[in-house]
């Protein structure tokens, strides 16, 4: 039987703890399609912050001007005035805590079904695909928040003992955040204030991940995640205030985006969203650099479809003027062909296109 040791990877943790150089496994390519340099250029203007309570409560013209300069030009913003501030400590100690603990404990969780059959839940790295497909210097836990009836507790950690309360809390204001920018975004493009809200039936899937960057000696050549777009509709992320290592790609140019030093959330679009508003809204690509040094920490809520919907351009945004530029598909099969598209570094909504 052929040796598929190579499906399984390390825990990048463990590996970091021994302080030998990362294989060949890791590094990048001299063929690399985005290039090989991960310095980033400074950003040519701040991160637009948008107040979530002027934005939503007032519809406050400047703020929906910022939003709409933010969403068409970077596709990710900041949001200030969320009412998340206090629990945002809560949420990245915990997490810090989580992956603090001894290895053995962590794969109690582990997204390896009897050691080797991968799936996209629980503690861990991402799927490997093939035998020469590029590593991330990162480990992670995935998890399902919703639909609420749908959650797999055999992998939400009881330790620390708050993990899943925090959790759990977290994710009930996250979705209250989502729904507010959701509306923000259908005025933007001249919709019923609720017609993206309600894209989102009460089966839509939300996940949250866990991203734990350790310390790399080898930051030039290696990356903590690939280039990649979100492949769902809207992404809140929580950084890591102390360390930067987020960069985004604008016109051919990777720029670095800062260590958010106060409560602020970064809002990014994803290409579910993108292929909704018909192309309008973009999710951008990004890619996450390592730090020679220091670890770093993010925690990710994703906001997808229900898995039986179909994907496509809202009908309300095409005419005759504008049709649709994606085909449609069904969102379960969207998301399979996505993760085939990732390993490879790819953005499978690139191949929706007509």
């Amino acid at each position: 039987m052929a040796d598929e040791s190579w499906r399984l990877p390390n825990s990048v943790q463990q590996l970091a703890a021994t302080g030998q150089e990362p294989s060949g496994r890791y590094l990048l390519r001299e063929d690399e399609p985005l290039g090989r340099n991960l310095a980033g250029a400074e950003m040519p203007e701040p991160i637009p912050v948008i107040d979530l309570g002027l934005l939503s409560a007032s519809n406050d013209a400047d703020e929906a001007a910022k939003l709409r300069s933010a969403l068409q030009t970077w596709g990710f913003f900041q949001v200030s005035n969320h009412g998340m501030e206090s629990l945002m400590d809560s949420v990245m100690t915990t997490s810090r805590e989580f992956f603090r603990l001894p290895i053995e404990e962590k794969r109690k969780y582990s997204n390896l079904i009897d050691g080797k059959h991968f799936q996209i839940e629980g503690y861990g790295n991402d799927q490997v695909k093939t035998q020469d497909q590029r590593l991330d210097w990162s480990d992670r836990l995935h998890l399902k928040v919703e639909p609420e009836d749908e959650r797999n507790l055999a992998h939400w950690p009881i330790h620390p003992e708050s993990f899943r309360d925090v959790l759990h809390e977290y994710t009930l204001k996250s979705k209250r955040i989502k729904d507010d920018i959701l509306r923000a975004m259908a005025k933007l493009l001249d919709l019923e204030e609720d017609c993206l809200v309600n894209q989102f039936s009460d089966r839509a899937l939300t996940y949250a991940r866990f991203n734990y960057y350790p310390p790399c000696p080898r930051p030039d050549l290696v990356l903590g995640i690939k280039p990649h777009s979100d492949v769902f509709a809207l992404t809140v992320l929580l950084m890591d205030k102390d360390v930067a290592g987020l960069q985004v790609l604008r016109d051919g140019t990777w720029y670095s985006v800062p260590a958010m030093s106060n409560y602020t959330l970064m809002i990014n679009v994803g290409i579910t969203m993108e292929i909704m508003t018909n192309g309008v809204f973009r999710g951008p690509v990004h890619r996450v650099v390592t730090n020679a040094e220091k670890e770093r920490m993010s925690v990710a809520v994703f906001y997808g479809m229900d898995p039986e919907k179909e994907i496509g351009p809202i009908a309300d945004m095409l005419n005759e003027e504008q049709p649709a530029r994606y085909r449609k598909m069904k969102n379960k099969d969207f998301l399979v062909a996505h993760y085939e598209y990732f390993t490879r570094g790819e953005r499978v909504v690139d191949a929706l296109r007509i």
